[in-house]
């Protein structure tokens, strides 16, 4: 158990640091593995990484250093302020310490006032655009979430077998795949050999699903969906699964940042990146005109980012000004209808309490990334997606920073 001294003691080893340049040894890698192996001592972690200048090192190490630094900082700031944890889960302590939490999983950039401003402009966009379309389709509701809920019962939308939504997931990526230099650039090959794969005699028995196996170069990858609750499946929401899960999403941003190897720290203070690449990739798609003749599918887009937008509102709003579940819940109720397949209106809301600013942090970093890619068309689109893809995750500042140029 971690106890108050310990934490504070963090506080005494950074300011030893201050006056003693630490005489780095041979590895940065070496010296980062030291540092995750203090993880309740920020402070002492830090001092091991202050004698390093980043100006000799390579990008991906760069990012490491950089990523480390940031976060530490943060973990020695609130177990100063708070006296707990960084890594603990459950509620923060105050606003503040909410505050701090969203910067360690998302950047020193972030004001959480603007975010939640941020979110509930697009929020608005999305539901307005949704809501065109329900009119155009001719389906009628009270809220946006209604006229989603009425969606859903459309029987013409639900599957006969778990094969056959297998089988549209495979349609879904056969052109997705072919689509992948357009929409983000060109990828390693065998980053495209994947596919929605069944379930194994094993999976079946141990109820294992939603599971991903990344591609290399020597073997392919693939991706078992849930199916087992084939009426929470329609077909109207699948084709912006295989964009987020499958391509160009985490089959692209996953094995490429795997061949990078950041280092585990980069991946502990960037957490929400991947995520936040495939909601992106999500909008990619549609804004490329995928959708553009399939209002249905377009729907379904809409509304896996009206969830994911929402559950980032609510996290702010829980967690900044207090707002009860049963609040949050109507208000995702009303936003999107319908829970996403894996995520339950009251388990999604239960796991928001003990993983405070995560939810939001994954959206942020969505919204983060499609800031960067703002104005950027052909050749200047492709080099920001590398930009993002060759050497792993970063935080929104290090992002923000590098899609200026510096």
């Amino acid at each position: 158990m971690t106890t108050r001294r310990a934490l504070l003691a963090g506080g005494a080893a950074l300011a030893l640091a201050g006056r003693v340049r630490a005489t780095p040894p041979t590895s940065l890698r070496a010296a980062l593995d030291a540092a995750a192996a203090l993880p309740h001592d920020p402070g002492a972690a830090l001092s091991l990484l202050a004698g390093y200048d980043r100006n000799g090192l390579g990008p991906s190490a760069q990012l490491d250093l950089d990523t480390a630094r940031a976060g530490l900082a943060i973990d020695l700031e609130i177990v100063r302020r708070f006296a707990v944890d960084p890594r603990a889960k459950g509620p923060p302590r105050t606003p503040a310490h909410a505050t701090l939490l969203l910067r360690r999983k998302l950047g020193n950039d972030v004001d959480p006032r603007a975010a939640a401003t941020r979110l509930e402009a697009e929020r608005r966009r999305c539901a307005a655009r949704a809501d065109a379309l329900f009119a155009r389709l001719g389906i009628a509701g009270a809220t946006t979430g209604a006229r989603f809920s009425a969606l859903w019962r459309d029987p013409r939308q639900a599957y006969a077998t778990p094969d056959a939504a297998l089988a549209d997931m495979n349609r879904w990526l056969a052109e997705l795949r072919a689509r992948v230099p357009a929409v983000v650039g060109a990828v390693p090959r065998w980053c495209l050999n994947v596919a929605a794969d069944p379930p194994t005699a094993s999976d079946r028995a141990a109820a294992h699903y939603g599971y991903r196996t990344l591609p290399t170069p020597t073997q392919p990858g693939g991706y078992v969906p849930d199916l087992q609750r084939l009426a929470d499946r329609p077909a109207f929401t699948l084709p912006s699964v295989v964009a987020h899960e499958l391509l160009p999403g985490h089959m692209v941003q996953m094995p490429l940042e795997a061949a990078a190897d950041p280092h585990p720290l980069r991946l502990d203070y960037a957490p929400g990146f991947a995520e936040g690449w495939a909601i992106y990739i999500e909008r990619r798609v549609a804004d490329a005109g995928v959708y553009a003749t399939d209002p249905l599918a377009e729907l379904g887009y809409l509304h896996w980012r009206l969830f994911r937008i929402g559950r980032a509102l609510v996290d702010l709003a829980i967690h900044l000004h207090g707002l009860p579940l049963a609040e949050a819940r109507a208000r995702l109720v009303a936003w999107q209808g319908e829970p996403a397949y894996f995520a339950p209106f009251d388990a999604d809301l239960a796991r928001i309490m003990q993983e405070p600013m995560t939810r939001a942090s994954e959206m942020l970093f969505a919204l983060a990334i499609e800031d960067g890619a703002r104005d950027r068309s052909g050749a200047a689109l492709v080099r920001y997606h590398h930009l993002l893809l060759d050497h792993g995750r970063m935080r929104s500042d290090q992002l923000a920073r590098r899609a200026r140029g510096r």
